[in-house]
């Protein structure tokens, strides 16, 4: 299915019911006095993230979505029933912004997770409330308050522990292909990815990661050339970033050390803080680079970019070198959580101490 990762909808909450204005009137019992009921609260609007999802595009079929109305309270005290809250089911990893003042209202990334987007209103006071010793008659009884409405504007942020980076051709897709079940289409024309792929690798039982193939990239992504500025995103969620670079480019006059510092640039102008991020290089396509040369060509690359961070020379159509990635990676990604985890221990530590 192809991925829809923005949509924009409309939530309204239900509005209040009414208060009522009544009297007691039965035989025997002069003078009853006051019993109309309150009106009902109007339900709320919720969305709620599923992990069962992975795209936005019901919502191209159904922008609109409005909640129960309270009911009006009635005579003999009796209140008006609740309007009934609806829930909203989107992706783990939607983000949720008010498109009137652009605020971020919520990021939803566990399963289960709910997020309150429009409230329902209250519902009015009979006049049972407005009794009193100099007003035993009272005739007042308020309305319902209108429930919330929003314009809300849904994006999609994937959840990947590790993204792939690299100009179109680069071989992500091939990549994806061989360290996972997925299966990206792979052509030799550039753009072959319109939108991100994910595919769960999985090094042992239980053990495993899940990594984006983000359609490619080219200078002036972040301003919005080719498909980039759609995609660019879907890193900031990443943990571990893998930078495929075509090492034996058949077309001449392409030089895979631009094009890494171009992707660079892209990642500083979207997010400097990308650029803070690990990340790895992958010199994809070596066996096409004669073995007697091998050697020379990737100590050049690396000089040439001054990398110091780690880096393979792989063949990913062959799998050549990608089970050692994959084991590297998952080392990398066990690391940082347990560094998470001791920290957020830490934390929980420090505020529990006497003061």
């Amino acid at each position: 299915m192809k991925l829809v990762d923005e949509a924009d909808i409309r939530v309204t909450a239900g509005n209040g019911g009414n208060g009522c204005a009544s009297f007691r009137r039965e035989k025997f019992i002069p003078l009853g006095g006051p019993d109309g009921g309150d009106g009902g609260d109007g339900g709320s609007v919720w969305l709620v993230a599923d992990e069962n999802l992975n795209t936005l595009i019901d919502f191209r079929h159904q922008r609109q979505f409005r909640a129960q109305r309270g009911e009006n309270g009635m005579s003999r005290q009796m209140y008006g029933k609740k309007g009934e809250d609806i829930e909203i089911r989107v992706p783990v990893g939607t983000v949720v912004t008010q498109i009137e003042n652009e605020e971020v209202m919520g990021d939803l990334t566990r399963h289960g997770q709910r997020l309150k987007v429009a409230q329902g209103g209250r519902g009015g006071l009979g006049n049972i409330h407005f009794k009193s010793s100099t007003n035993r008659a009272p005739r007042k009884a308020t309305p319902g308050t209108p429930g919330e409405e929003r314009e809300l504007r849904l994006e999609l942020k994937l959840l990947a522990d590790v993204g792939l980076l690299g100009f179109p051709n680069a071989g992500k897709s091939t990549f994806i292909r061989a360290v996972s079940a997925a299966t990206p289409k792979v052509a030799d024309y550039p753009f072959t990815t319109l939108y991100p792929n994910l595919g769960v690798v999985r090094v042992e039982q239980h053990r495993s990661f899940v990594v984006a193939d983000i359609p490619g990239l080219i200078p002036g992504a972040a301003e919005g050339a080719g498909l980039g500025i759609t995609f660019l995103k879907h890193v900031q969620r990443n943990r571990l970033l893998l930078h495929i670079v075509d090492a034996a480019p058949l077309e001449e006059g392409i030089d895979p050390v631009e094009q890494v510092q171009a992707i660079e640039g892209e990642l500083e102008k979207f997010d400097p803080e990308l650029l803070e991020r690990p990340r790895w290089l992958l010199l994809n396509k070596v066996d096409l680079i004669p073995e007697d040369e091998r050697e020379v060509r990737i100590a050049d690359l690396l000089e040439r970019l001054e990398w110091k961070s780690p880096w393979y020379a792989i063949a990913a159509i062959s799998r050549e070198g990608t089970e050692r990635i994959c084991q590297d990676v998952m080392k990398a990604l066990d690391a940082q959580r347990e560094a998470e985890h001791e920290a957020a221990q830490s934390e929980d530590d420090a505020d529990s101490a006497p003061r």
